[in-house]
């Protein structure tokens, strides 16, 4: 708990005394004033939250965390649990989608086993913080306990506290669990304040029968173990997965370094409002990569005040969004740094 609590004590809100310098050299770039829209509004946003009025993102890591659920035991997902081990070691061996896309936009991922339900043989490519073999099932009680969530929170901010030191400009988070998109509407429902059918998707590809148990399960979850929606740590608890909180962790840790954040989808997103709920700054710190076409993220993107860059039908996780943000970032900052002035190319202002 100290580790946690000390994370938390460093966030501050961003350096604002920036956003006015910034905006005069965005509006003195060879082009119309805000001609460039979200890529200006972007570019502004690294500027206050990093302090560097000439930011530059060459460190980019994306974080996938992994661990099971408990909760699958009711049947709420497509695909069975052995996916979640046989995933992580697709991640090792660089052939799932986000390896492909991470290496598209030059970022490394750190593949973290927060609670996958089996032992996974030992890989330098592998970092092990295992809470646990998979949570409870969260119909019959908690997911985990009080300590186990703090652990979680805290592993994650070890995991980005190791690769600090080798770097990182910007992050990205990304998942791997079967059945965390359950828990995720759990979180969601209980912190939007929106109905159970309002936030919960098919996950992985369930039929109506499927999404039907679906919603009835996280419905049963709620009600046994009625989460305080002011608590992020009794939400987690109640109703989380390891991996959402490792993600929580490593979010916390990288604004409390004042280093900007890609979320990916809907399960990153649940782990941002932990995070958001713990320590509100982080809104601050936090670029909403896509909307996924989970029916709920776009309501949890909504309560954070977020508006995402993309909206490209996604819905796979690892980090898949967030890599493709990364781009878009990294863009707009390379216009603020790169772009002649209307004095330094001569050309001639609006009348």
């Amino acid at each position: 708990m100290l580790l946690l609590q000390d994370t938390m004590q460093k966030i501050k809100g961003p350096n604002y005394s920036l956003a006015q310098e910034v905006q005069k050299r965005l509006d003195n770039l060879t082009k119309p004033q805000g001609s460039l829209g979200r890529l200006e509004e972007i570019a502004k946003q690294i500027v206050v939250v990093t302090g560097n009025l000439r930011p530059q993102l060459k460190n980019k890591v994306i974080f996938t965390m992994a661990a099971d659920h408990g909760v699958v035991t009711e049947g709420v997902s497509a695909f069975p649990k052995e996916v979640t081990p046989q995933m992580v070691y697709n991640f090792i061996r660089g052939g799932a989608a986000i390896n492909v896309l991470a290496r598209h936009v030059g970022a490394k991922v750190i593949i973290v086993d927060m609670g996958v339900a089996v032992d996974l043989d030992k890989h330098p490519e592998l970092i092990v913080k295992k809470i646990g073999y998979g949570t409870k099932n969260m119909t019959e009680g908690p997911a985990m306990s009080k300590e186990e969530a703090v652990a979680s929170i805290e592993a994650g901010i070890e995991v980005f506290e190791a690769e600090y030191g080798k770097g990182i400009d910007i992050i990205g988070v990304g998942d791997m669990g079967i059945g965390n998109t359950t828990s995720s509407a759990a979180i969601a429902s209980i912190l939007t304040g929106r109905s159970v059918e309002e936030i919960t998707g098919r996950g992985t590809g369930l039929d109506d029968v499927g999404l039907s148990k679906k919603i009835a399960v996280i419905k049963k979850a709620l009600k046994v173990n009625a989460p305080q929606p002011d608590d992020g740590l009794d939400i987690l608890a109640k109703v989380g997965g390891f991996e959402i909180g490792g993600l929580a962790g490593v979010i916390l840790a990288a604004v409390a370094r004042k280093v900007p954040v890609v979320i990916d989808g809907f399960i990153s997103t649940a782990a941002a409002l932990i995070a958001y709920t713990l320590k509100p700054d982080v809104k601050e710190y936090t670029i909403a990569a896509h909307c996924s076409q989970e029916k709920g993220h776009r309501l949890m993107l909504a309560h954070m005040g977020l508006r995402p860059l993309l909206d490209l039908n996604m819905r796979l996780g690892e980090g898949t969004g967030a890599a493709l943000g990364m781009s878009i970032v990294e863009a707009s900052v390379k216009i603020l740094a790169e772009m002649a002035t209307f004095e330094s190319a001569a050309v001639s202002k609006k009348g």
